[in-house]
């Protein structure tokens, strides 16, 4: 057998079973996986670490102090979601960088999606419940329980029921 035809051969067996089209290793697969996700977790990333750090800032205002306590309680949950979407979007990185050299690209990469949904996640939260405390201290409490409700049905349809759909019967 020809060399090209044997690089073409080993190359098909050690491919996984994914019929895509593309000629790739399971090594080439992962490594473009994790560029894939590294290009998407820049975009993520800069955004809640601005929101984060806009929300830090807010115990600070003066107007901070006439929040009620529900909604200051709202705001430390927003926070919260808000350092854990940071968290879980930056995680990758890290995990890379512990694990750089070592071959475990499988499950950098594993571990690395789940990390940038758990962090998608939080996002949606964190800005879901941004909306309702601004609408709430600007508008009343009804006008930030309509936008809360229009931005979380927002959130859940384009971040994950349109995406679903698309994967046209893939099991989640």
């Amino acid at each position: 057998m020809p060399a090209a035809e044997q690089t073409s051969t080993s190359r098909q067996t050690s491919a996984p079973t994914l019929d895509d089209g593309r000629d790739e290793t399971n090594t080439e697969r992962l490594d473009r996986n994790w560029n894939s996700l590294m290009q998407e977790l820049r975009v993520v990333q800069t955004g809640v670490q601005l929101l984060t750090g806009f929300l830090l800032t807010l115990p600070f205002q003066n107007r901070f102090t006439v929040l009620p306590p529900p909604m200051k309680w709202l705001y430390l949950g927003i926070v919260a979601a808000s350092i854990g979407a940071t968290v879980c979007l930056i995680a990758p990185v890290a995990a890379h960088r512990m694990l750089f050299r070592r071959h475990r690209i499988d499950q950098v990469v594993t571990a690395a999606h789940r990390y940038a949904l758990a962090g998608l996640g939080l996002l949606g939260l964190a800005l879901t419940g941004v909306a309702i405390l601004i609408f709430d201290t600007v508008a009343g409490v009804v006008a930030a329980i309509v936008v809360g409700g229009v931005v979380a049905c927002l959130f859940v349809w384009v971040w994950l029921v349109h995406p679903w759909r698309q994967r046209s019967g893939e099991r989640f």
